[in-house]
């Protein structure tokens, strides 16, 4: 039977309730809606059903249920997947975000979360004891699909990504079995684990290192749109000499209508750099020094509590709110490539789109490339490219521009891609592009052995 052609017959949903302990939510309950409703407005998939689960033995129930009725499988934590994967038609949804226990084991520097918490239940429960670990820099996205498509954030040059910090998994797989995947039991399956997405099973909980991380000196400055040119330019001289404890992005914006920016720049086009520095606040200061010198419009930084960080922009991008993303790695910003930048957001159909350039190295770079699935470690960037609008009407308009701009940039790109910011499902050649030919190969044989029926195939599908 398939769940998706076919329908729901109340036999099934009757069944499949006596098998979990959480709640099934379907069509005909009054919080249907709310329940099928995920961060991407541009999604509007009507599950079958959703499974509120409240434990592993619910996931690996619901996982065998649907395998065996043959039901599209969604898995959602903290919904934010971009292209729509937290849900599905027709099908069955494994809701995890009744799942949100994190425990910290403080003196052995490791939290241990469950795969529906959010980054900002992870740090709040980290912060208490001053630890954490990258997570992210929307403090509303799921732990679980950053981790494990890799896991960019505010600390990953002086910490590595959030993958890197992932010491162990408890994975449910596609048979419904329960496994543990960790250096020393299926380290196979944690590799894959390490970047290559939710291919392999649901994780419903991760183990993390922590790391000591406090107050942090953090913001942004920015600089009217006539100085892009400018500041672009100097940005990646600049980098080239910044400390591990400093983690920047440039980025392209509308400036905010706040107070804060004076009335020549509010609403309009501007560029700024925004960072995170996690050691002391006098490295820091001498750090942030030829950033002032440059005599930015705006200066935001100052010394916040690191959990205020992860929050800052959670504003800019709200449920419910039309997105397309696309990105991919630069191992150099150009003159060339900085003048697509300026063209193709001058020509922004949406004011509330935006260009991201992060910074990379320090510990992402020095992790081997063939320890995890990650893509790419040697690049000095990675952009993003965030088509951002509220109308239906302007959704052609918004992924138009979106694709042209990133096919633009390609020339100056690598091959390899970032699936955390990628909309468009991937082709199995575009999945090979994206990993590299040996990395995908790999990925294919684990993708063999713990999925061969390509049960989890809601996401940047490795295809066994």
């Amino acid at each position: 039977m398939n769940g998706v052609e076919k329908g729901w017959p109340a036999w099934l949903q009757v069944e499949l309730a006596t098998q979990v302990k959480g709640r099934v939510v379907s069509q005909s309950d009054a919080d249907y809606l709310d329940a099928a409703a995920v961060w991407n407005g541009c999604v509007r998939s009507r599950p079958g059903v959703v499974v509120r689960c409240e434990s592993t033995d619910d996931v690996a129930a619901t996982v065998s249920f649907a395998t065996e009725h043959r039901l599209l499988l969604a898995v959602r934590g903290g919904g934010h997947s971009v292209a729509g994967f937290s849900t599905c038609e027709g099908g069955v949804v494994v809701d995890l975000s009744p799942m949100r226990s994190v425990t910290v084991d403080a003196s052995e520097s490791v939290a241990r979360a469950q795969g529906g918490c959010t980054w900002e239940h992870y740090d709040a429960a980290t912060a208490v004891h001053g630890l954490a670990s990258t997570g992210g820099l929307v403090s509303t996205t799921g732990i679980g699909g950053l981790t494990l498509g890799g896991g960019i954030g505010w600390l990953m040059r002086k910490h590595g990504l959030a993958c890197d910090n992932m010491l162990g998994a408890e994975v449910v797989t596609a048979s419904g079995t329960v496994v543990r995947a960790t250096d020393s039991h299926n380290p196979d399956l944690l590799w894959g684990l390490r970047g290559g997405g939710g291919n392999f099973g649901i994780v419903t909980e991760f183990e993390y290192r922590l790391h000591p991380v406090d107050d942090v000196v953090a913001g942004l400055v920015l600089f009217p749109h006539a100085r892009i040119a400018e500041v672009a330019r100097f940005y990646r001289d600049y980098v080239d000499d910044l400390p591990d404890e400093f983690t920047t992005m440039l980025v392209v914006l509308t400036a905010p209508t706040e107070d804060f920016v004076p009335a020549e720049l509010r609403g309009r086009q501007a560029v700024g750099v925004v960072g995170c520095h996690c050691g002391n606040q006098t490295a820091a200061e001498t750090a942030l020094a030829p950033l002032r010198r440059l005599g930015p419009a705006v200066d935001l930084f100052d010394v916040v509590p690191y959990p205020t960080l992860q929050s800052m922009f959670d504003a800019d991008v709200p449920a419910g709110d039309r997105y397309y993303f696309t990105g991919g790695f630069l191992p150099a910003c150009t003159d060339n490539a900085c003048d697509v930048i300026i063209e193709h957001m001058a020509r922004r159909p949406s004011s509330r789109s935006e260009f991201d350039l992060h910074h990379m190295g320090g510990a992402v770079a020095r992790v081997r490339p063939a320890d995890t699935a990650f893509a790419d470690r040697s690049s000095a960037f990675i952009y993003n490219i965030l088509a951002v609008w509220c109308d239906p009407a302007d959704d052609a308009a918004n992924r138009a521009w979106a694709r042209g701009f990133a096919a633009a940039l390609d020339q100056f790109a690598c091959d390899r891609a970032y699936i955390n910011f990628l909309s468009d499902p991937q082709p199995a050649p575009g999945m090979q592009r994206a990993y590299g030919e040996q990395r995908y190969a790999r990925l294919v044989e684990i993708k063999q052995k713990y999925d061969p029926g390509n049960i989890f195939r809601l996401n940047h599908n490795i295809v066994p």
